[in-house]
């Protein structure tokens, strides 16, 4: 009987304990982009993601799509605010873009990309000419890797 007793009350002791449940951490991204194109579009940049729990990476960003579009353009100092998320390196990876933009000489943009749960909303001021519509993919890699 006492054989049965330490591992009933191992058991019990494991079953009781709270689980632990991992905390959303917030994170944003300052980035600067620059490309353009006519009808095939892609620009590159770099950033750096920072959270609310210290953590941060320096990122490489490259978007790409195409669509009727055509133009350039320059974005220096742009914010990003992702979506809450359990760890910084779900951040990495590709996003969904659709846009419609015009505009000339100084430019503002915002957009929404997506992947899958988590959402990533840009803003940015630059220089540029661009007009159309394109459809693509916002992708963000760890810088070096």
């Amino acid at each position: 009987m006492r054989r049965l007793m330490f591992p009933a009350a191992i058991a019990a002791c494991m079953l009781a304990a709270p689980a632990v449940q991992a905390k959303d951490i917030h994170c944003n991204l300052k980035y600067n982009m620059e490309g353009g194109g006519a009808f095939y579009k892609r620009s590159t940049g770099d950033g750096v993601i920072t959270c609310d729990n210290g953590q941060s990476m320096k990122v490489s960003i490259e978007s790409k799509g195409g669509g009727l579009t055509f133009g350039s353009s320059k974005i220096v100092d742009g914010i990003g605010k992702f979506s809450p998320v359990l760890d910084i390196k779900d951040l990495i990876g590709g996003y969904a873009t659709a846009e419609a933009n015009a505009g000339g000489g100084s430019a503002s943009k915002a957009q929404v990309v997506t992947k899958g749960s988590i959402s990533l909303a840009l803003t940015g001021k630059g220089t540029g000419r661009t007009i159309g519509v394109s459809f693509g993919s916002f992708i963000i890699k760890e810088a070096g890797k």
